[in-house]
């Protein structure tokens, strides 16, 4: 079932009453780096199922975030890829060489990223000063213009230029993403 979306399209930094200081921080970053980005508010979305409504306001593809970790909880990645694609551990458990990937338990991802489970983004990455979590990208997320992501909130969806993202907002972050294929 698709969500509703609740106002007009905003291209700079929303009103923040009501708004959590993580999502805050989001836009303010933004502005520092000088991302631009088109965003809409919406009812919780906590899968991509639920993104129909913004994906066709926003007119980008939402991409999925999965936050994952190995067996023993000590190395975590956050994995980049099409909405639409399937995810396969074992592919990409083959591909990192690892023999057993599962997703994180939401306290890690609160720890590393300040994200709670349905709001996992690329974004988060900026939680992560000390770079604890790994960043996996599917290729062929690379080939649209634009990606689509929450700013650390599934309340809200941001469509940002995916060349900005990789050689902007990464570089300020000190991210090297590792390409997947899935």
């Amino acid at each position: 079932m698709s969500i509703t979306v609740h106002t007009t399209h905003f291209t700079e930094r929303p009103d923040y009453t009501g708004r959590l200081e993580k999502e805050q921080r989001v836009y303010d970053l933004l502005e520092q780096l000088h991302i631009s980005f088109e965003g809409v508010d919406h009812d919780t979305a906590n899968t991509i199922e639920d993104c129909e409504a913004v994906e066709a306001e926003l007119g980008v593809k939402i991409c999925k975030n999965l936050f994952l970790r190995n067996r023993q909880k000590t190395t975590f990645y956050l994995l980049m890829m099409p909405g639409d694609k399937k995810f396969v551990t074992k592919d990409l458990s083959g591909q990192l060489g690892i023999s057993r990937l599962s997703f994180a338990e939401p306290e890690f991802m609160e720890e590393y990223l300040d994200l709670t489970p349905g709001s996992a983004s690329v974004l988060g990455l900026m939680n992560d000063p000390d770079r604890e979590v790994n960043l996996l990208i599917d290729e062929d997320l690379l080939k649209d213009e634009y990606i689509g992501c929450h700013p650390c909130i599934n309340t809200s969806t941001l469509k940002i230029r995916t060349a900005d993202i990789l050689n902007v907002f990464l570089k300020h972050t000190g991210h090297r993403p590792t390409l997947v294929r899935l």
